[in-house]
């Protein structure tokens, strides 16, 4: 019998996700374990493994569809000896739906382009179909909506059950732009077509870059932060010179560390000595975790993603520095596991290697610190009433206050400032 793939569930918090890249074509072998789809989710672009063995005999969802609901049919695998007329056994079950439901009475080819979201036209719905705060349109009608500035909120849908296609998107290009009163006031510019008519107004070109969901998930975040969590900051000046001088001499010995190791140690260090920094709100109880687990905040081609170093607390700076090289590079090419990037009890936001001085970063919930790094800079210092010169180094810790208060946070940065300033005792 043929064998369905489904989509997977990548984190336990996924529902859907966007099917990036096939690494197989239709008629390729397939053995259990080959990477076949890539997938991305809110997070990360992930890997998806064969679980079966034969040959990849329809792809069901194409590549870069957005909004793939986990347990949908993606791909039927055809088992030795079956040929493509078995597909047409290989129905999905009730625990496998399509991203949409496919019209009755659709044969396999057809359901199999339905998956695909273009070449089956049923009766024009009168307004676009809306999931959510989701507008349903494939793939390809979304990339020339942006790329066109057509705000696909006022399409209508032609395609299964009003989603919106390619076709429905160069008609709404094409149709004139309603008239409007020159002392009519102009709304706000939220959405890409009634942004990209303002700019065009003032004379102004763009490129256009859609947003992945990565990019999406972090932005909703961030505002989730910012206009829930009571922040307030911290910031503390530490001298580097003697952390840089030991850097120097580790790093002639073959072994190669860098400054953020050296915070991330000292980080580890400092929450193992102030535990209640290491922490995160709830409604009915502070969450104090019982490991120091420490998310190092990673820039990648897809957005910022906060890799986890456990049990930091437990580890030298050489065991550091080798996982952290391993977390950035998985990272940046979108091979991470969620349980590498999910969690957490503490992020460092390290900006100083960018030669920014001093910075405020917003909180990474449900954690209560952030602690953002700013670059050593030479600069002049007052030491028993002499002024000499000494690389300093700012750090500013962003706080929940409603779990975390002034004096918690105080007492992180001290602990913090005494091993930065003192490195020997890091090794200890």
């Amino acid at each position: 019998m043929p064998i369905d793939v489904l989509m997977p569930a990548l984190s336990p918090t996924m529902t859907e996700g966007t099917l990036a890249k096939w690494l197989k074509k239709e008629g390729d072998a397939v053995k259990s374990g080959d990477i076949i789809a890539e997938i991305e989710t809110d997070k990360a672009t992930m890997e998806v493994e064969s679980a079966d063995e034969g040959r990849l005999g329809k792809i069901i969802v194409q590549a870069g569809t957005a909004g793939v609901k986990v347990n949908s049919l993606i791909a039927v695998i055809l088992e030795e000896g079956e040929d493509a007329s078995a597909i047409k056994l290989a129905a999905p079950s009730a625990s496998s739906p399509l991203p949409n439901p496919p019209p009755q009475g659709l044969s396999s080819e057809a359901v199999a382009r339905f998956g695909a979201g273009e070449g089956i036209r049923v009766a024009p719905s009168p307004s676009p179909v809306i999931t959510g705060d989701r507008i349903m349109a494939t793939p390809l009608a979304k990339r020339i909506a942006a790329e066109n500035g057509v705000n696909l909120s006022g399409v209508s849908g032609t395609g299964p059950h009003g989603r919106i296609v390619k076709a429905d998107v160069l008609g709404a290009k094409t149709a004139p732009a309603p008239t409007v009163a020159a002392s009519a006031p102009v709304a706000a510019p939220v959405a890409t077509g009634v942004l990209a008519d303002t700019l065009g107004k003032l004379g102004q070109s763009f490129t256009t870059v859609p947003n992945n969901n990565i990019k999406k998930v972090t932005a909703r975040r961030l505002l989730e932060s910012k206009q829930t969590i009571p922040h307030f900051y911290l910031s503390v000046d530490c001298r580097i010179d003697t952390l840089l001088e030991m850097r120097k001499r580790i790093n002639a010995s073959g072994q190669k560390v860098s400054v953020n190791d050296f915070v991330i140690r000292a980080t580890a260090l400092a929450l193992r000595e102030v535990p209640d920094a290491n922490a995160a709100w709830s409604d009915d109880a502070v969450l104090r975790f019982n490991e120091v687990d420490v998310s190092v905040a990673v820039a990648t081609p897809n957005g910022l993603i906060t890799p986890i170093i456990k049990q930091a607390d437990g580890k030298g700076l050489a065991a550091i520095s080798s996982e952290m090289r391993d977390l950035a590079e998985r990272a940046r090419a979108g091979k991470l596991k969620p349980e590498e990037f999910m969690g957490g009890g503490f992020t460092i936001s390290n900006l100083g290697m960018f030669g920014v001085k001093q910075f405020s970063a917003i909180i990474n919930p449900p954690q209560s610190c952030i602690l953002a790094v700013g670059a050593g800079e030479q600069t002049p210092v007052v030491v028993d009433g002499k002024v000499e010169i000494a690389t300093v180094m700012t750090c500013t810790l962003s706080v929940d206050h409603r779990s975390v208060d002034g004096a918690v946070g105080a007492q992180f940065l001290a602990a913090f400032k005494r091993r930065i300033e003192d490195p020997a005792l890091m090794l200890m």
